[in-house]
């Protein structure tokens, strides 16, 4: 068992060394990367993510300057263990973390396609968000991207990185506001134009709708 621990660590490390970032301007793009063993399937402010081929696991690459966040979110994961809406971690090093890959639909995918969201998947989020406060985290962050309803139907919460964050978030409150403030009601479209909910979303960041949640 110790034997086969060290060569993943071996083929992880080797893997991470594999990509390259590139930045432009603003952004930063992935270069290259060991395409027989990686493949992407997602990015964000501070990380890239891939899919291990032939596996049930992921990569999440912390590119500069940020690598620093892998430490953090290991830590955080390792303090979730066992909460069954959070991923599983497998591994991290200086900039990277191994967690579970999760087969779904995140929340802002469902309201592109027109997949329903059920109530029941907010009183889900809710039961883990109060598991992981009784373990001194401050669960924030929370968004429709970084939840996902599986393809078994089960709810997965990803992107922990600032659980322990002291300020308190509204975001996951403010969420639900709207579910039950618009969503639920009977005439309110079930499936939105990816546009809208980027343009929403900058609002919201812009503290443009504060008079429309509460």
């Amino acid at each position: 068992m110790k034997g086969t621990a060290c060569k993943e660590k071996t083929l992880y490390e080797h893997l991470v060394q594999s990509v390259v970032f590139k930045h432009y301007n603003k952004e930063v793009h992935v270069q290259s990367f060991d395409k027989a063993y990686l493949s992407i399937i997602g990015s964000g402010r501070s990380a890239y993510v891939f899919k291990l081929e032939g596996t049930n696991k992921a990569l999440k690459i912390f590119y500069p300057p940020y690598e620093h966040l892998a430490k953090k979110e290991a830590g955080i994961y390792d303090l979730l263990k066992g909460i069954p809406s959070f991923p599983e971690l497998y591994d991290s090093g200086e900039n990277y973390i191994i967690i579970d890959f999760i087969e779904g639909h995140t929340i802002f995918e469902c309201l592109v396609k027109g997949i329903h969201i059920n109530e029941s998947v907010l009183e889900e989020v809710d039961r883990n968000i109060e598991a992981a406060r009784q373990r001194g985290l401050n669960p924030s962050d929370i968004h429709l991207h970084n939840i996902l309803l599986t393809t078994d139907g089960s709810v997965k919460i990803i992107d922990v990185v600032r659980f322990d964050q002291i300020k308190h978030c509204t975001q996951w409150e403010d969420l639900k506001k709207g579910y039950h403030k618009f969503y639920r009601k009977r005439l309110f479209p079930k499936k939105l134009p990816h546009k809208l909910l980027l343009l929403i979303a900058f609002f919201y960041k812009k503290n443009l709708l504060s008079r429309f949640i509460t």
